[in-house]
């Protein structure tokens, strides 16, 4: 039996990864994820259980960032793909593990799992904390795409619009892709209050933003020109609801719902 003995904020690697392998093993489930699932299954000595339920919310967050790269790779196909914080996300073999430079960064502890879980692969590995500025030295200037799937919103909020000031001084025509949970959620995290399971809580989350709070970036952080909320696909159930997604494009919905947003940089 397998498993990853991660705790604190890089366990939550396995709750994201639970949950998409979860949604791919469905029969009527149009997400697909084979290297997640696989992940999965060897990871037998891991007690998934302690994350609560499955939750489809993660693979609709996957399916917006694999659209983002995928699109951006194929206007810019010899560019850089930097996953930041990338954790056991699979997004490099759901896309048919595509040429050209693949970037994954994370704490060393995150790395050292990678590398013995994850199939071997073109992807370049930087084992260093994201407020590490050290990295960049390391990732050709230009333009790339840029994914923080899962990561900002246990960063603590004076770093965010630091960081991606200097991604756009390092990274000029690029894009960043990243998602956001609400205000309340957040609060409620800091004061242990989201509980997945009898076992389980979820860590502190301080950093929090809004759709209405993303589309300010282009205006207050430099190298910012565009900013855009991305709306994940519908998914089953109550997530393919219109009433649902005409409720999360309301000003009470942009307060409430996690989000998904896109920034440009200036080239």
């Amino acid at each position: 039996m397998q498993e990853t003995e991660l705790t604190a904020v890089p366990e939550t690697a396995l709750w994201t990864l639970r949950n998409r392998a979860e949604e791919a093993l469905r029969s009527d489930s149009v997400f697909a994820d084979a290297e997640a699932v696989r992940l999965y299954r060897a990871l037998s000595g891991e007690d998934f259980e302690r994350f609560g339920p499955p939750s489809q919310v993660h693979a609709l967050r996957a399916m917006v960032i694999d659209e983002v790269v995928a699109d951006f790779r194929a206007a810019h196909p010899n560019r850089p793909v930097i996953a930041l914080g990338e954790g056991l996300q699979t997004t490099y073999w759901r896309l048919g593990e595509p040429a050209g430079p693949w970037f994954s960064l994370d704490l060393p502890e995150m790395v050292a799992v990678q590398q013995r879980l994850l199939p071997a692969s073109a992807i370049t590995r930087l084992p260093c904390s994201v407020l590490d500025r050290s990295w960049l030295d390391q990732v050709p200037a230009g333009p790339a795409v840029i994914t923080a799937e899962g990561l900002f919103m246990y960063l603590p909020p004076a770093e965010i619009d630091r960081l991606i000031t200097d991604l756009a001084v390092h990274f000029p025509g690029g894009t960043l892709v990243y998602d956001s949970i609400p205000r309340l959620f957040s609060a409620m995290t800091m004061r242990g209050k989201v509980r997945l399971s009898d076992s389980y809580v979820a860590p502190p989350m301080p950093t929090s933003q809004s759709p209405r709070q993303a589309r300010r970036l282009a205006a207050r952080i430099p190298g910012v020109v565009a900013a855009q909320d991305l709306i994940p696909p519908r998914g089953r159930g109550r997530w393919a609801s219109p009433l649902l997604r005409w409720a999360a494009d309301t000003p009470i919905g942009h307060a409430l719902r996690p989000s998904l947003t896109l920034l440009r940089f200036a080239d």
